[in-house]
This record gives C-alpha cells, sequence and structure tokens, in this order.
C-alpha cells in the first residue's frame, strides 16, 4: 500500500532545507571539507623539526600517545624506555580555515618530560609535588606546580598561519607561527611575508624550521649554527612515513595523525585512562562566515567539559596537556582554550592583522562549524 503523503512531507522539507544548507555553505566557502583535504593542508606546511637530544636520547624521539599500544597515560614513563616499544614518529595535527587563512595546530609528543636528569629530576619533582600539595593553599595560581622539574607525558607544538589563494595550496604562504614553550607561546612573522613586532622563522619550501629543546622539549624557530644550541640534532621531517629513529641516526620521516580522531574523541570521556584532569571550557565565541556576502554571524558554541591534561603519575602529576589546554602564563585571564578554539581571533590579536585578516571561520570542525565529510 503506497504511504500516505503526509508522511512523506516532513522528509521532503528537511531534505529541502538539507540541499538549501548546503548551497548556502558552498556560497560561503564553506563545502565540506573531507578528512584528506585537511591532511592534505597539514602536510603542506608540516614543519621541519630539529629535534636535540640529552643525556638519554631515546626519550627525545617524538612518537605518538598509544605507542606502546594502548591509551593509558600512566605507564608511559615506564614504557619509554622499553625498547619492545619502537618510538615511531608521529605529529598530531588540527586545522581549521577563514577565508583569508588557514590555521594549523601541530603538536609533538614524549613519553617522558626529564628535564633535571631522568632520576634526579623525577625525584625533585616529587619532593615539589608534596610541597605544593601540603601548602597548596599558598600556591592559589598553581605556578609552583608548573615549575615541576620532571613528569610523565609532554606534548608542546605550534600554531602555523598561512595566507590563502584561492584553493590552490601551491601559492599559499605561511605568514605567522607561533610556538609553545613551557607555558610560552612565542611570536614569529616570516621576513618579508607579514609585518609584526616578532622575531622571524625561516622556511623550507613553506615548511617552518623549528627547534625541540632536549629533556623539556619546548619549541622555538630553528637558527642554524645557533651556539646556544650544542646538543646533537635529530631532523624530523613529514614524508607520511613514521620512522623509529635509529641510533645516532640525523634524520627521520614522520607522519601525520587528525587530533579530531585520536585526542579529541577521549577528551569527551572526562577522567579516564588517557586524562587525569578535566576543565570546563564553557562557552565559545566566534564569528561564521555566512552564504550571500552577508555580514559574519558572532556565534556561541557550547564546549563544555574536556579532559585538559594527561594522565601522569611520575614526577609532576597530570603535567603535560593537549593543545586546547595550551595557555600563555602572560595571557592567564584569557578565556581557556582560546588558541586552540579560536586561533584566528587570538593571531589578529597577537599580530595587529588589519582588516584583510578574517576571523570568520568557513571550517572549524571543534566547534562543528562546517561540515566534515569523511
Amino acid at each position: 500500500m503506497p504511504a500516505s503523503p503526509r508522511r512523506f512531507y516532513p522528509v521532503c522539507l528537511l531534505l529541502c532545507a538539507t540541499l538549501v544548507c548546503a548551497a548556502a555553505e558552498r556560497a560561503a566557502g564553506q563545502a565540506p571539507r573531507t578528512d584528506a583535504q585537511a591532511r592534505a593542508v597539514a602536510a603542506r606546511f608540516a614543519p621541519v623539526f630539529y629535534q636535540a637530544l640529552g643525556d638519554a636520547p631515546r626519550f627525545d624521539y617524538i612518537t605518538n600517545f598509544d605507542f606502546d599500544g594502548d591509551w593509558r597515560g600512566d605507564n608511559n614513563w615506564a614504557h619509554a624506555e622499553d625498547e619492545r616499544f619502537p618510538l615511531k614518529a608521529y605529529v598530531y595535527y588540527a586545522v581549521s580555515e577563514t577565508a583569508t587563512h588557514y590555521f594549523i595546530h601541530y603538536a609533538a609528543f614524549h613519553p617522558r618530560d626529564y628535564k633535571g636528569g631522568e632520576t634526579r629530576g623525577r625525584l625533585l619533582s616529587d619532593i615539589l609535588n608534596e610541597s605544593v600539595r601540603r601548602g597548596g593553599k599558598y600556591d592559589p595560581t598553581g605556578l609552583a606546580m608548573e615549575a615541576t622539574v620532571a613528569h610523565e607525558n609532554d606534548m608542546e607544538g605550534c600554531l602555523v598561519v598561512v595566507a590563502k589563494q584561492g584553493s590552490d595550496l601551491t601559492r599559499a604562504r605561511v605568514v605567522y607561527v607561533e610556538t609553545l614553550a613551557h607555558n610560552r607561546f612565542l611570536r614569529y612573522v616570516v621576513a618579508g611575508a607579514a609585518e609584526g613586532e616578532a622575531n622571524t622563522v625561516s622556511l623550507e619550501d613553506q615548511h617552518p624550521l623549528l627547534y625541540v629543546e632536549p629533556k623539556g622539549h619546548g619549541i622555538e624557530a630553528y637558527q642554524a649554527n645557533d651556539k646556544r644550541h650544542p646538543h646533537a640534532l635529530l631532523r624530523y621531517a613529514y614524508d607520511g612515513r613514521a620512522a623509529a629513529p635509529a641510533p645516532a641516526a640525523e634524520a627521520a620521516g614522520y607522519d601525520l595523525l587528525p587530533i579530531l580522531t585520536t585526542l579529541w574523541p577521549r577528551a569527551h570521556k572526562g577522567v579516564s585512562e588517557t586524562y587525569g584532569l578535566t576543565t570546563d571550557y564553557g562557552r565559545v565565541g566566534v564569528s561564521v562566515a555566512l552564504a550571500g556576502g552577508r555580514a559574519p554571524e558572532e556565534r556561541p558554541v557550547t564546549v563544555g567539559r574536556l579532559g585538559a591534561a594527561f594522565l601522569g603519575k611520575v614526577g609532576g602529576h597530570n603535567m603535560a596537556r593537549p593543545p586546547w589546554g595550551w595557555f600563555d602564563n602572560k595571557e592567564r585571564d584569557a578565556q581557556p582554550g582560546a588558541w586552540f578554539f579560536d586561533p584566528a581571533g587570538t593571531i589578529k590579536r597577537h599580530f595587529n592583522a588589519g582588516d584583510d585578516f578574517s576571523v570568520a571561520y568557513v571550517w572549524q570542525p571543534f566547534l562543528n562549524i562546517g561540515a566534515t565529510a569523511r
């Protein structure tokens, strides 16, 4: 028996609304971006990391959080020294986009932050932990905890800002880079590509050259022949293959992992085997591009409570953070997660970018702006 036209009516309305929304998104430059397209953007501008090697080079190798086959954060310190687990080179990434720029976060993970040495640093960290625990009320800012010398898990990284030239990636150009080094965002411009009161970063075919310190893994712009950094260097460059560096190797290729399908879903579970602390990120206000040349819409997006620090019980407890947990100690009053959730607004403020720098997103998957077609 044929279905009643009345039953088709809501379906037709839904289909029409979907088609209208899709057309509006295309008119606003919000055509659904696939995972493959986002990866292509991340790969095109993936940094070259000059990783300095300290007293225990294996602990300076960049790898993935689940290098040991599980998503537990509280066994990574021990498993880092177990050679049954190769430390293959992976770097996490996330891409968002406005009409004028791409914003690409890259995050490098190390199973250990061993500042102060493997044993001495850990013991000193445990002493500091106990001191802060007993006298925590005298440290309302939490800065004493951040001074902990060593801790399980470590994740630092950078934000690469690329000026678009239509959809042609070969014509797009890196203009700004910010790196994370121990709760400080270091600001860089590309010489001749952007104006601003910042230091410069060098490029190799649009791939920023970055230096990763040994032991503590803070990241800054790489300067060739910098006498401040006497350590041996391991050069990581993206080639789509996750290499496990051989002893005394000078170069290794790395592969990319999307934050959207790895670290992000687990953050929504709250405290778990992966995350030891949570933060309520509340509502994030951002600008969203609209179709037909209309003025952008200011839209509050509820983010809510997320895992904000990896579970770690050696040395400083729960000290390593995913990119939405990164912050600058000099901007403690900034909204939590703004550097990750609203990179366009953050970068425009940091560099006093002009009116031709759009902060209206056509795609920001972490705030459900634009559709992601897989």
